[in-house]
C-alpha cells in the first residue's frame, strides 16, 4: 500500500481504567494493551480527573466502589463540565440491580458492567463505546449547523452551549423518576445533548426584520416568528425522509417543533397538551426558557435568579411539565454553575 504519513495514520485510542485494585488495573491494562490501546490508570476518581485534564482520553472504566473518591462522583464531576469533549463512561459494578444502574445513569455513565465479566464483554463494551465517539463528527457538523443559523442573531451569546448541558442535566435527573426509567438511557440523554442545538433552526426562514426586531412584535409579526417551528421540522423530516431511521433526524425533529408547546395546551404550533408533547420537547421548553430568562438582551434586562425560578415554579402545569420543574429545581445549582461557565460577552449576571 505504500508509506502512509503518520498524520494520517489510525490515531490509537487511549483508555483510562480507575480501580483501587492494583490487580485488576494489571490484568485489564494488559488485556487492553495486547488488543491496541493505549492504557492509562488510576486508584481513585480524584487521579482520575487529574489525568483527564492532561490527556485526550475519551474511554473511561471505572469501577464503582472506590476511596477518596468512587466511580458515581466520578461521573458526576466529568458530566459537570470539568472534562471537556465527551467521555464514554463505562461503570463496573458488583451487584447490577436496576436501582445501582438508575443510580449511575443519573449522574452520566454510559454503560455497566457486573463483576465477574469476561474479557470478551470488556472489549465488546469497548468498542460501541468507540462507535458512539466516532459520532462526534457529527455532531461538530450539527453544532456547526445550528451556530450558523444562530449567527444572524448576535445577541445569543453563548445560549446553544448552556442549552446542551441544561439538557443533559434534566434528562439524567429525569431518569431517577420511576415513570421515565423505561423512556430515558443513555442514548436518549445523548441524543438530547446532542440535537438540543438545532432547536432553533428554523429561524433560518423568518426575515431579519422581524427576526432582530428590538422591540415587541405586532400580531402579525409574532405569527411569523411562530413559522420557525414548523420550518425547522419541515427541514429535519425531509432529512429523515431521505435517511429513515436515524434517531438523532427524528429527535432533532420532535424537538424543533414542539419546544413552544405548552403543558395545558395553549403552546404552538399545534397546541398539544400534556403527554402529547413529545418528551425532548417538553425538556427543551423550560431550558430555553430559564436562558431567555436569566440572560440580557437589547429589549430587555436579565432576570434574577430568584425571579426566574418563581417563573419557571409558577408555570408548573400550564407552561412546563411538572416533573421537568421538578427535576430543575434539584439540579437549579448546576444550572447556576453552567452559566458561569458559558457566560456571554457581556454583563449578563444581575
Amino acid at each position: 500500500m505504500g508509506f502512509v504519513p503518520s498524520k494520517y495514520r489510525q490515531i490509537i485510542m487511549q483508555v483510562l481504567i480507575v480501580d483501587d485494585s492494583r490487580v485488576l488495573l494489571l490484568t485489564l491494562k494488559a488485556l487492553l494493551e495486547s488488543k491496541g490501546y493505549e492504557v492509562l490508570t488510576a486508584s481513585n476518581g480524584a487521579d482520575a480527573l487529574r489525568i483527564l485534564e492532561h490527556n485526550p482520553v475519551r474511554l473511561v472504566i471505572s469501577d464503582w466502589e472506590m476511596p477518596e473518591m468512587d466511580g458515581i462522583e466520578l461521573c458526576r464531576r466529568i458530566r459537570s463540565e470539568e472534562v471537556s469533549g465527551y467521555v464514554y463512561l463505562l461503570l463496573l459494578t458488583s451487584h447490577g440491580s436496576i436501582d445501582e444502574m438508575v443510580k449511575g445513569l443519573s449522574v452520566g455513565a454510559d454503560d455497566f458492567i457486573t463483576k465477574p465479566y469476561q474479557s470478551e464483554e470488556i472489549l465488546a463494551r469497548l468498542r460501541a463505546g468507540e462507535r458512539i465517539l466516532s459520532l462526534e463528527t457529527r455532531d461538530v457538523a450539527i453544532f456547526a449547523l445550528a451556530k450558523l443559523a444562530e449567527s444572524r442573531d448576535s445577541d445569543t451569546g453563548a445560549h446553544l452551549e448552556r442549552v446542551q448541558s441544561y439538557c443533559r442535566m434534566l434528562s439524567q435527573e429525569m431518569a431517577l423518576l420511576k415513570k421515565y426509567q423505561n423512556v430515558i438511557d443513555p442514548e436518549f440523554i445523548r441524543l438530547m445533548f446532542q440535537t438540543s442545538p438545532l432547536h432553533d433552526i428554523g429561524k433560518v426562514g423568518i426575515p431579519d426584520a422581524i427576526l432582530l426586531k428590538p422591540g415587541r412584535f405586532t400580531p402579525e409579526e409574532y405569527e411569523i416568528m411562530k413559522k420557525h417551528t414548523t420550518i425547522g421540522a419541515e427541514t429535519l423530516n425531509s432529512a429523515l425522509k431521505k435517511f429513515p431511521g436515524v434517531s438523532f433526524l427524528k429527535m432533532a425533529r420532535d424537538t424543533a417543533e414542539s419546544h413552544h408547546e405548552k403543558y395545558d395546551g395553549t403552546g404552538y404550533p399545534k397546541g398539544l397538551k400534556g403527554d402529547e408533547i413529545p418528551l425532548c420537547g417538553r425538556i427543551m421548553a423550560l431550558a430555553d426558557v430559564y436562558d431567555a430568562l436569566m440572560s440580557q438582551r437589547v429589549y430587555k434586562k436579565a432576570f434574577a435568579r430568584e425571579e426566574t425560578r418563581q417563573i419557571i415554579i409558577d408555570g408548573a402545569g400550564s407552561h412546563f411539565d411538572p416533573d421537568v420543574v421538578q427535576c430543575f429545581l434539584s439540579k437549579e445549582s448546576q444550572f447556576e454553575g453552567v452559566r458561569n461557565r458559558f457566560i456571554d460577552n457581556k454583563n449578563d449576571e444581575v
